[in-house]
């Protein structure tokens, strides 16, 4: 199996587990990615996600042009597609997720790392849109990568295929923190263990918010963050949260 799929207390971690290939995504892979997502969303126990590659190489060097990726360019159109049913759920499942980019990220696996809601990237990682190389393009990702980077910075590395380093992809928006291998588990702990603390209601409505107004106008995205405003103080995470800060005591959150 192209992809493992564990469960340790709020923590799901996705692998994408072929280090010998550099993790790259197939077709199979993508399938497997979109099933694991699917049952870390539908795990009532399950807070976080956190995303992978094998091995300390590779996150992900992208497609597999080796497999099936690229035969049968009818027939698997719709098969290459799982990969924006992935980016589907990733920002609408309601929970948050976390890119553990181990090592060099490519073309869609790129655009697996930015696509996270945090990216923690080690400092010795190759990034970028290498497709071009090979006479495609970073069609599905383009959506992604538009949305975090400056669209100016994005389409030059589409078109040229310039890959660049952690601190570099930090600046652009791509990358939320750049750490040595050493620091790579312990900043993911960190970063996991506040987001499983919240409560799992505001981190949805939030989220969902924070989604809804990129391509919002200013009048648009202030009247969807005022009606989400609303819709958390109406939750019962909310009500919980403001006493036990009255309180002075741990919040107990239900998550509705």
């Amino acid at each position: 199996m192209s992809v493992d799929y564990q469960v340790a207390g709020a923590r799901a971690t996705i692998t994408i587990n072929d280090p010998e290939r550099r993790n790259p995504m197939s077709v199979e892979t993508m399938a497997g990615l979109v099933e694991a997502t699917r049952s870390a969303l539908s795990d009532p126990e399950v807070k976080v996600i956190v995303y992978t590659g094998a091995g300390d190489r590779s996150f992900s060097a992208g497609g597999d042009l080796s497999g099936s990726f690229a035969d049968d360019p009818i027939g698997l159109h719709r098969s290459r597609g799982k990969l924006a049913d992935l980016f589907r759920m990733m920002l609408r499942g309601g929970k948050p997720t976390v890119a553990r980019v181990n090592g060099h990220a490519l073309a869609g696996g790129f655009g697996l790392a930015v696509a996270c809601d945090v990216t923690i990237c080690v400092d010795d990682a190759k990034l970028g849109t290498t497709e071009v190389g090979v006479g495609l393009w970073p069609m599905m990702i383009s959506a992604i990568l538009v949305r975090v980077m400056p669209r100016k910075a994005a389409l030059e590395m589409m078109l040229t295929g310039r890959m660049i380093d952690p601190d570099e992809a930090m600046r652009l928006g791509a990358v939320s923190r750049v750490v040595t291998r050493g620091e790579l588990d312990e900043a993911v702990d960190d970063v996991v263990e506040a987001l499983a603390a919240a409560s799992p209601a505001t981190l949805m409505i939030g989220k969902d918010s924070f989604i809804s107004m990129a391509d919002a106008s200013l009048d648009t995205a202030l009247d969807r963050l005022q009606g989400g405003l609303t819709e958390t103080i109406l939750t019962e995470d909310a009500t919980e949260g403001v006493s036990a800060f009255l309180e002075k005591r741990p919040p107990e959150w239900k998550g509705r």
